[in-house]
């Protein structure tokens, strides 16, 4: 077999490759980059390929945890034009525009904490397609802790077990929590604490009176702490039964008291005012009857041994009645 010239082969192969086009090389940052909240950052990109007419540059965005496929454009910059476009166009400027030099960086101004996330640099370069010409930057943007609000349930009697609850709604890196009890009373023993530095969470068991006083919840992260206070009351239910016993025989004394009090009184009312003769049915002998007028008089005539009724001067004159009497 016929060995073709060197020249031929590497004249060949060049002109294989003109044809087919070349690799396009994107390089961004492999460590997520982050900026305090309110800051600029620049997301670093650069890339090699020969630029040619149907060159075209894409910044665009996705949120945490959701797929490429669902990234929304930035800016893009495509036959020698810039265009901004999306939410973010005001705030985002390329550093070098055109970008045509091999860097494509990309620079946020007064960043907010909606723009965590990825970022994607997308040089497309026909007929360079033996890459797909991608770089993916993970961008976090720093947010000290929000003001953390402090809760509380369970049981809060001797004996028991509670719960303290600390949470901060904004925060990035997410902070981490400590309790701490605040004043001279002593800090329960580590038996009787169980703390979570993640969900900010804080549990006593076995409670005492000596668990009672006021708790303080620290949220922390790299960028500053904010704190909430909390105040446990820990309550005895058998002194709580023995004052209401006493209470309930307070009372007692106290009825009785007045109930003597107003016998006593009743008494002395009653020896002061005694009871009248009561005369409504008592029959008497020189009691006139029902119906007689008081001047009638009845007389008795010894001499005749007859009963004779005197009329009134008021009266109608009645005829004597005389009756034999047997002797």
């Amino acid at each position: 077999m016929a060995r073709l010239p060197g020249p031929f082969l590497c004249g060949a192969l060049l002109g294989l490759v003109g044809l087919s086009g070349l690799a396009v090389e994107v390089k961004v940052p492999s460590e997520p980059l982050s900026a305090p909240v309110g800051t600029s950052a620049e997301l670093t990109c650069s890339y090699s390929t020969s630029v040619g007419d149907n060159f075209a540059l894409e910044w665009s965005f996705v949120q945490p945890g959701r797929p490429v496929s669902e990234s929304h454009p930035i800016l893009y910059f495509t036959n020698g034009h810039l265009y901004p476009t999306g939410s973010k166009a005001k705030r985002a400027i390329l550093l070098q525009n055109p970008p045509t030099g091999g860097v494509a960086t990309l620079k946020l101004t007064d960043v907010h904490p909606s723009d965590t996330g990825t970022y994607l640099c997308h040089v497309n370069n026909p007929p360079d397609f033996y890459t797909n010409g991608l770089g993916l930057i993970n961008f976090t943007v720093l947010v000290p802790p929000s003001n953390p609000s402090c809760s509380q349930s369970g049981q809060t009697s001797v004996g028991s077990s509670a719960a303290l609850r600390c949470r901060s709604s904004e925060g990035a890196p997410k902070p981490v929590y400590n309790w701490v009890r605040l004043g001279s009373s002593p800090t329960p023993s580590p038996g009787s604490m169980v703390q979570d530095e993640v969900s900010g969470q804080l549990i006593l068991t076995n409670l005492s009176l000596t668990s009672s006083g006021t708790y303080r919840c620290v949220a922390t992260n790299q960028m500053g702490s904010a704190s909430c206070e909390l105040t446990l009351s820990v309550t005895d239910p058998s002194k709580g039964r023995v004052a209401g016993a006493l209470i309930g025989v307070l009372l007692g004394v106290l009825l009785l008291s007045v109930a003597t009090f107003c016998l006593i009184r009743f008494q002395k009312e009653r020896k002061k005012n005694p009871k009248g003769t009561y005369g409504g049915s008592d029959l008497r002998e020189d009691a006139t009857a029902p119906g007689i007028s008081e001047q009638t008089s009845v007389r008795a005539d010894p001499s005749i041994g007859l009963l004779e009724k005197a009329p009134s001067a008021s009266t109608v004159t009645t005829t004597k009645s005389k009756l034999p009497m047997v002797v």
